[in-house]
């Protein structure tokens, strides 16, 4: 038992679960195990009804025993393929959570015995093991064995499906937030990326967000608020809804970036957050841009080279400190504007100048969409094995009928 404390559940994994159930018990007391999980409707029917789930998984426990020169280096994983089945033990109905021992005799006499147990626990049944041996029946002292690693793989797969479904909750939550921004002006091609970090990670904080303003102008807003979980996801609900407010009053990028850092300070309940605003005037071919902490934009040239900008960095939102700064650059429709959360770039132990060069590095192919652009970066960067969420929006200007305008205006 203390063996089996050790080695089931050491994931919040319920595939990976069961597999370290089957190989805790082969070979040590079975020759072959198998482990048939219900789905999570079926595990929940217990509490509405108690006889209806033993039915349901005495149909799920007709396992087929696996070939046992198969099985005796390994285990069955759960829910997978099994091989070609030898001759099969027929497994009967559960009778209210005890193991139930059976016998069989196969060709050439061989005497098997099996032993199926629920995997039950906090009230749910989640699904059936069978363990299968050669030769004589499992003694009593096995059989508690076999209970007791059954019964601790059940509370551990109960932890993984909470824990998933809490995942799932908070990923739809900040999907919901993190809804397609605003329609930017017609003059401007967009495309924009939300990439989770791994499946175990709590959601963050990042967004991005465009608002149209008078004049065929747009501002551009990428956002990342510090931490991960529920808490990050409101939050940036609230700097984004509260930025949607200020940059109505059509203010420069800096003078936004100053009130929003004002009022959310003077709140005082919400995290910091590192903020890029970038005002887009197709007409004139400028951008107007200000940080709040926020790492520095990117600019392909139509030659598809990477030019990283240089933006003053204020302090981060809600610091209540100011002093954010506005330059501009020329922008042409031949150019495409990146803006991304940190982590598209940044690696664990890299010093974050290194990170950026390696974005510097990147070479576009001549022509390419904002789309193209977008998934090439992604791609190259391997954003979708990134250590924290990842964030990023591509604009670019869209050319005036009849403008000669082909690369930047100074």
């Amino acid at each position: 038992m203390e063996h089996a404390a050790e080695r089931i559940g050491t994931t919040l994994d319920e595939r990976a679960t069961c597999l370290e159930l089957t190989r805790f018990l082969c070979p040590r007391l079975c020759d072959a195990a198998a482990v048939d999980l219900l789905d999570k409707d079926a595990a929940a029917e217990r509490s509405a009804s108690p006889h209806a789930p033993h039915r349901r998984a005495a149909t799920a426990g007709q396992v087929h025993l696996l070939d046992t020169e198969v099985t005796k280096h390994g285990a069955a994983e759960a829910g997978s393929a099994a091989p070609e089945p030898a001759p099969t033990v027929s497994v009967r109905a559960l009778d209210e959570g005890h193991p139930i021992i059976s016998t069989a005799a196969v060709s050439d006499g061989v005497a098997l015995a099996a032993v199926s147990v629920p995997l039950l626990a906090h009230g749910r049944i989640y699904g059936v093991l069978l363990a299968v041996r050669k030769g004589g029946t499992f003694t009593d002292h096995e059989t508690a064995t076999i209970h007791y690693a059954a019964r601790l793989a059940a509370v551990h797969v109960g932890h993984a499906r909470r824990h998933a479904e809490a995942q799932a909750t908070a990923l739809n939550l900040q999907r919901a937030l993190l809804a397609e921004p605003g329609r930017p002006h017609p003059n401007l091609a967009l495309a924009t990326r939300y990439l989770p970090s791994g499946s175990t990670a709590l959601v963050g904080g990042d967004w991005f967000e465009t608002v149209r303003l008078h004049y065929g102008r747009t501002l551009l807003v990428m956002g990342d608020v510090m931490g991960h979980g529920i808490d990050a996801a409101v939050d940036m609900n609230a700097y984004r809804s509260m930025l949607r407010y200020v940059a109505s009053t059509d203010l420069p990028p800096h003078r936004v970036l100053r009130q929003l850092d004002a009022a959310v300070s003077e709140e005082g309940v919400r995290r910091p957050a590192t903020c890029l605003l970038v005002r887009v005037d197709p007409a004139r071919g400028i951008a107007a841009f200000a940080s709040a902490g926020h790492l520095p934009p990117v600019v392909f040239t139509s030659e598809g080279t990477a030019d990283v900008l240089h933006v003053p960095v204020g302090p981060p939102l809600g610091t209540g400190l100011g002093g954010y700064e506005l330059v501009t650059r020329d922008l042409s429709s031949a150019e495409t504007l990146l803006m991304f959360t940190d982590g598209l770039v940044e690696r664990r132990g890299e010093d974050i100048d290194e990170s950026l060069s390696r974005l510097a590095r990147l070479r576009m192919p001549a022509g390419a969409g904002v789309d193209e652009i977008l998934d090439e970066v992604l791609a190259r960067l391997d954003a979708l094995h990134a250590e924290d969420d990842v964030a990023v929006l591509a604009a670019r200007v869209r050319p005036r009928p009849g403008s000669q305008q082909a690369g930047p205006a100074g």
